[in-house]
């Protein structure tokens, strides 16, 4: 049998929408796909970043990017399925770059359209000296590299803070996934989560 018939696509698009900071304003947002070895991107990019926006004037105060997805990946099995990765960032008063919220969301698993919320959080100083210190030096704490938030090894000893939220669509289209054994059918899988929903999957193919 060909390595061609032994994966299957999952093709994405979709968009990066609204987002909700009351406190700040002029916003952008940079994001990552994140997924296993066995997945390789076909077509689209794995990052990429959207414009500054403002902050709605009405009592709503919310950020509209709409920002457009497009990905298609291709995989041998669903261990790993690809999450989306997002970092937001904006400018403090002293007119420094920080990190406003990460955040982190998996491909839906089932076939069709999807909106997310996504809670967005923020890494704390572990002191209280640490705080002062960064807020004297204009560096707030953040991450290196962002795409740690989709991994759970090491984010026990993490201080963070929740702050902020993000809406994120996607249309999901599966092909060539029930022929290796894996049933995603939205009947079944709909109300789950996408980790329960893989390991769904994975179990239907050896069974």
């Amino acid at each position: 049998m060909s390595s061609a018939s032994q994966s299957f696509l999952l093709m994405v698009s979709g968009q990066i929408e609204t987002g909700w900071f009351p406190e700040f304003d002029d916003i952008y947002c940079k994001y990552n796909f994140v997924y296993g070895q066995d997945w390789v991107i076909t077509t689209g990019l794995e990052e990429g970043i959207t414009q500054i926006t403002k902050k709605s004037k009405d009592e709503r105060q919310t950020f509209v990017w709409n920002f457009p997805l497009d990905v298609t990946f291709k995989s041998t099995n669903p261990f790993g399925w690809p999450q989306l990765v997002v970092s937001l960032y904006g400018l403090d008063a002293m007119g420094s770059e920080v990190v406003r919220g990460y955040g982190a969301t998996h491909i839906p698993i089932t076939p069709g359209s999807h909106r997310r919320e996504v809670p967005l959080f923020v890494p704390e100083s572990s002191s209280a000296f640490q705080k002062f210190m960064a807020w004297i030096l204009g560096r707030r704490p953040e991450f290196t590299d962002p795409r740690v938030v989709a991994q759970s090894e090491g984010r026990e000893v993490i201080r963070t803070r929740s702050q902020g939220k993000l809406v994120v669509t996607f249309n999901t289209v599966g092909r060539d996934m029930k022929k290796l054994g894996y049933d995603v059918s939205p009947s079944e899988l709909g109300t789950i989560s996408g980790n329960t929903a893989v390991a769904m999957a994975t179990y239907k193919s050896s069974t």
